[in-house]
């Protein structure tokens, strides 16, 4: 009953979700696209063994992008479908995978749109990246009897608090699921939701892999830059972007020479923050228009897609974005595995297994506003081996930690080699 009530809600919410992605449509014409692919409407993917990854965007894809390349050695024989939801997810899918899996976006949770898409796709293996719960996709695939792993599985405590007024429905949707959690909150949260088969792994994120040609362009970058001070607000939402040129604003009066490279989240909101960035009087260049800031551009707008590492790779410190507005904050191991210390604001509880130890380390800092922000960027460029100090410890964090990527592949349902060659 409870998922039957849930399915009619959707059926109800069709209309508001295309009129929605038409309105996000007039900042990014991507969300315009490929609506088809919203309701399993895709072409039939070859006869062939298959496992499934679905990763929300562009965190989730890179996070999984060590796991999926272990899976691709591990079992050569098979297909690989990777779906996303957001179009810079997709967009991330195409930069590291390119042609060698098919992709798509993620269906909406509809009955028909799953049955759909899985009639098309024949998957022998889901895996659904961090905390996507979806009723009617797992239901299916369990009336298929097609294995569901939820992996690098997270759930905050906020967010189980909403999660509980619907616990009959994912308590079902769980019931046949394999959940492979970060921390051992994670899992206690997971099987209060109801899942049976939990077990901690760890977290994938410190696997990652930082790309030679993103640690190349940051070099290179750097560079050019000269021996200015360099700064990064990464993944910046709507609300946050003028509080970092607020602290940037306080910065500049003690080190005027420092450069802010601002890279917002979503490439929708680009024009919207160089606007801001123009009418706030600072000189500033776009990414996009090739030309490296001058001398006297006090801040560089990151406006391409696929390069907050390599910004990271040619910055002194690392504000990460979403922490100053009550987002959750974003991946904060990427400028720590690159020696790069980092600045959060208090909201960062989507990343709650990673920010505590790095605080601890020494090698990440929380500030509660765009004045402290500002006063320990000033402190970090004024004591290069403090900022140094900072950095390595990131590095070590990070070092430590590994491992997640070899549990979660010894812990998945996967094919032996042998059933692999009989198909």
């Amino acid at each position: 009953m409870a998922r039957w009530l849930y399915s009619a809600l959707l059926y109800l919410l069709l209309p508001p979700a295309f009129v929605r992605l038409w309105l996000r449509g007039r900042r990014n014409p991507a969300y315009r696209a490929r609506w088809g692919e919203r309701l399993g409407l895709v072409p039939p993917l070859p006869q062939a063994p298959r496992i499934w990854l679905h990763a929300v965007s562009v965190g989730e894809t890179i996070a999984a992008a060590p796991l999926l390349r272990a899976l691709q050695a591990r079992l050569p024989a098979h297909d690989w479908l990777v779906t996303t939801t957001t179009p810079t997810g997709s967009a991330q899918v195409r930069r590291l995978f390119g042609d060698e899996v098919a992709h798509h976006y993620l269906p909406w949770d509809l009955p028909q749109a799953v049955a759909h898409f899985l009639d098309r796709t024949r998957p022998d293996l889901l895996l659904v990246m961090e905390t996507e719960i979806w009723p009617n996709l797992f239901a299916a695939c369990r009336k298929r009897g097609i294995p569901v792993c939820i992996v690098n599985a997270r759930l905050s405590e906020r967010s189980l608090r909403g999660y509980r007024r619907i616990r009959p429905l994912l308590a079902g949707a769980l019931s046949g699921v394999r959940v492979l959690a970060q921390a051992e909150a994670d899992a206690e949260r997971f099987r209060e939701l109801g899942a049976r088969e939990v077990r901690v792994t760890g977290n994938l994120k410190f696997d990652l892999e930082i790309p030679a040609s993103a640690t190349a362009t940051g070099e290179a970058l750097r560079l050019a830059l000269g021996h200015r001070p360099v700064w990064v607000a990464g993944s910046t939402h709507e609300g946050e972007d003028a509080l970092v040129l607020a602290a940037h604003r306080r910065l500049l009066k003690q080190a005027p020479d420092a450069l802010l490279i601002l890279v917002p989240r979503h490439p929708e909101r680009f024009d919207a923050v160089a606007e801001l960035i123009g009418q706030d009087g600072f000189s500033f260049r776009r990414r996009s228009s090739g030309a490296l800031p001058g001398a006297a551009d006090s801040v560089y707008l990151g406006d391409t897609l696929g390069e907050l590492l390599a910004f990271y790779a040619a910055a002194d410190i690392a504000f990460v974005g979403g922490s100053l507005v009550p987002h959750g904050g974003h991946n904060p191991l990427e400028p720590a595995a690159l020696g790069v210390p980092v600045i959060t604001g208090p909201h960062w509880h989507n990343f709650a297994a990673i920010y505590p130890e790095l605080i601890a380390a020494g090698a990440a800092r929380e500030v509660p506003d765009a004045a402290r922000l500002a006063e320990v960027l000033t402190g970090w460029l004024a004591d290069p081996l403090s900022r140094d100090a900072a950095g390595e410890a990131g590095r070590r964090v990070v070092a430590d930690n590994r491992g997640a990527l070899q549990r979660t592949l010894e812990a998945l349902p996967l094919p032996t080699v042998g059933d692999t060659a009989s198909q």
